[in-house]
């Protein structure tokens, strides 16, 4: 057990060397304590490279050992309490064990480097704070300027362009200086060194990496630093305090549309997935996928019903009813199919429409041909799709909010291991039958929606938009007051 009275004679030791009262000991132990605690004083002061505000431990009236323990409380367990809905965020206080870290701080000659060492704890930390200094440096220097002009037509390779090429290069330049090499820095044409610029660029921010500069490249482009800043020292503070993942597992990383199935720390599937729209987003859970389903039906939930598949039977209900999408409605009690041919669609809206719509399995059903479930109160679940055009795209919140695959034969295989009776040519015939089967798992695999807008491959930090929002939420909350965020955290009756 710790002994707070221990502490707090090592703080009043330290506060009174520093005000140069430490009667009791040689001078050179007394400048050593002087220096130690300049140190920390320099240190609490660069907590914003950490991605905290160090004026929120300047507490009036507190001694600098209660800052310290204040700033490394939230390095260890994060500042923030996580928000309503971000299921996928949970820290784990008792692995973290903040008193044997307060423990050493009070026990350490340079409580500095015990801060350092906090800081650093989460394996992405160091190559995250690094890109936060350097965006920090720049908006100390006032930023990047936004570059001006026709940003709504393309800009190709080879073109001539005076006024937007030059903004480019230098925009570029202040990131990436081999843009400013060879004879053709002044040039006006988009040359092949501008290029290859631009295409690092646009891997980076997870844009399709052609070279082309259109719309989405335009308004990367001209992000300000400040939020760069922004998700940077959000994505620190949520990394904080975190419990251990399963060894096996699932990630689905809504912003940056990817799964990846993790095996012992090694990834054994990495495929692109179409997640939510930004009006139907993909809710963060932590669930378990337990079951599959080949040819699977889909119960149209009311909202697509409502407002997707509507205007649909009004320009061609036979069309739809080809498709498999059968319509019912409660007469007398009883859940009675229509025939869509027979309705007048025009007489209803979104806010009237008294029809319930089912999908027949198929080849052309929303669902595809598997469904994979994983069960949870917002009946969420990642399936199949015969909408295979869509990941090529690079933005991909398409979906009313489940989880569109790639490559779902590839999950199958991976959720049948185990299963030897569950052979590929058993599925093929399962999916071959057009029978709606459900098999469930040997072993279930626990299955993380989470929202990371910025992420650590290979050592580089790469970085997503925030389609969602819920950086911008979460800064919020780590920019609040302390008294507010536990206001906020407080349970309500």
């Amino acid at each position: 057990m710790s002994d707070p009275r221990r502490f707090a004679r090592r703080e009043v030791m330290l506060g009174a060397a520093t005000a140069g009262l430490a009667t009791g000991m040689s001078p050179r132990a007394s400048a050593a304590s002087r220096a130690a605690l300049d140190r920390l004083a320099r240190r609490l002061e660069a907590l914003g490279e950490d991605g905290l505000d160090p004026r929120h431990y300047d507490v009036p009236g507190g001694t600098l050992m209660s800052r310290a323990e204040a700033a490394l409380r939230d390095l260890v367990l994060g500042r923030v309490v996580p928000p309503p809905g971000r299921a996928d965020i949970r820290r784990d206080p008792v692995r973290a064990h903040f008193p044997a870290w307060r423990e050493r701080l009070f026990a350490s000659a340079d409580p500095a480097s015990v801060l350092d060492q906090a800081a650093m704890l989460h394996p992405d930390a160091a190559p995250i704070k690094a890109a936060l200094v350097r965006f920090l440096a720049i908006a100390a220097r006032g930023g990047w300027p936004g570059i001006e002009g026709n940003l709504t037509s393309t800009l190709e390779p080879g073109s001539l362009d005076a006024a937007r090429v030059g903004q480019l290069r230098a925009r570029l330049a202040l990131l990436d200086p081999e843009v400013l090499r060879g004879a053709a820095a002044e040039s006006p044409v988009y040359d092949a060194r501008l290029e290859e610029a631009v295409r690092r660029f646009q891997a980076a921010e997870g844009l399709e990496a052609d070279g082309r500069i259109g719309r989405l490249t335009w308004a990367a482009l001209n992000t300000p630093v400040e939020a760069k800043i922004a998700q940077l020292r959000v994505a620190l503070d949520m990394r904080r305090g975190l419990a251990a993942p399963p060894d096996r597992r699932i990630d689905v990383n809504i912003p940056h549309f990817r799964l990846r199935l993790t095996d012992a720390g090694r990834v054994v599937q990495d495929m692109a997935v179409v997640v939510g729209r930004v009006d139907r987003q993909t809710p963060m859970l932590d669930v378990r996928l337990v079951a599959v389903q080949f040819n699977p039906p889909w119960g149209v939930p009311d909202r697509n019903a409502r407002e997707d598949l509507l205007p649909r039977f009004r320009r061609d209900p036979g069309r739809m009813q080809a498709m498999g999408y059968r319509l019912y409605q409660r007469i007398d009690g009883e859940l009675t199919e229509i025939d869509a041919t027979t309705v007048d669609f025009g007489a209803y809206s979104k806010d009237r429409f008294p029809f319930i719509i089912r999908q027949d399995p198929g080849e052309v059903n929303a669902l595809g041909r598997i469904k994979f479930v994983m069960p949870n109160r917002d009946d969420i679940f990642m399936h199949d799709t015969p909408d295979r055009h869509l990941f090529r795209r690079p933005d991909r919140a398409f979906s009313s909010g489940c989880i569109r695959l790639e490559r779902p034969m590839d999950l199958l295989a991976e959720a049948f291991i185990g299963m030897p009776a569950w052979n590929r040519e058993r599925v093929d015939r399962a999916l071959e039958s057009g029978a709606t089967q459900g098999v469930s798992l040997a072993r279930a695999i626990p299955v993380r929606l989470h929202y990371d807008t910025v992420m650590v491959e290979a050592g580089t930090v790469v970085m997503r938009r925030d389609i969602y929002g819920l950086d911008a939420t979460y800064l919020r909350a780590l920019d609040a007051p302390r008294s507010e965020r536990l206001a906020e955290a407080t349970p309500r009756p």
